[in-house]
């Protein structure tokens, strides 16, 4: 006979999985999460925001819930090997691709610089939100929205690790901001600054990863 906790067990996933095949590939509200399980609103709403906290879903400014980047991953991942590859030899430096996972920012994929001093951490790397420019970026804090309103980019100038710089621009679909594209380079290297030296770079390279995902869908 099954335990008491192996019941409690069940009937999360079980309402996890209806959250999910509620919300398919639109948006969806909260309320109408409710209406499509036969859940009640506040349970229906609970279990949505776990599920973004894990990646499973994401939450837009106006509150409604998409598949988040957990399904979105492999096509993150093969829109974003050969963009990182070629913005890595173009510039030199360090090119990845970030992800956010609750309150870490995750890194998906890395083409490492060939110098012999350069900026590398591998893929699967957590750190915490919002640390550095990526972290700025898909934590979406006031000062970095509006930066990235400006510019187009987000900056970081040895504030993560002395020494280190790096720039960071948005991969944005209809789901939203995805990912984060990140060149992370040693401040030796800099001319003016991360973002000055390389924003246009990093800003097409995010943009080629978006446009290569909407033709795979």
């Amino acid at each position: 006979m099954p335990s008491p906790d192996t019941n409690g067990s069940n009937r999360t996933l079980e309402r996890a999985a209806a959250i999910l095949d509620a919300v398919g590939r639109s948006a969806v509200s909260a309320s109408e999460l409710s209406r499509r399980t036969g859940l009640s609103l506040s349970t229906a709403h609970r279990l949505a925001l776990q599920l973004a906290d894990y990646g499973f879903l994401r939450r837009s400014e106006g509150g409604a819930f998409r598949l988040g980047d957990r399904f979105v991953r492999s096509a993150l991942e093969n829109a974003g090997v050969p963009v990182l590859n070629d913005l890595r030899d173009s510039t030199g430096e360090t090119a990845q691709l970030w992800v956010r996972r609750g309150g870490d920012r995750v890194c998906l994929l890395s083409a490492d610089s060939r110098h012999e001093l350069r900026a590398t951490l591998p893929p699967g790397s957590r750190l915490p939100l919002p640390q550095g420019s990526s972290g700025r970026l898909l934590a979406g804090d006031e000062d970095a929205l509006a930066e990235l309103a400006a510019t187009g980019w987000i900056e970081s100038v040895g504030t993560r690790t002395p020494g280190l710089g790096s720039i960071s621009a948005p991969v944005q679909t209809d789901q939203g901001i995805v990912a984060a594209v990140c060149l992370a380079m040693p401040l030796a290297r800099v001319n003016e600054s991360p973002g000055k030296d390389h924003g246009d770079v990093v800003i097409q390279a995010a943009r080629r990863i978006a446009d290569a995902m909407e033709r795979r869908n």
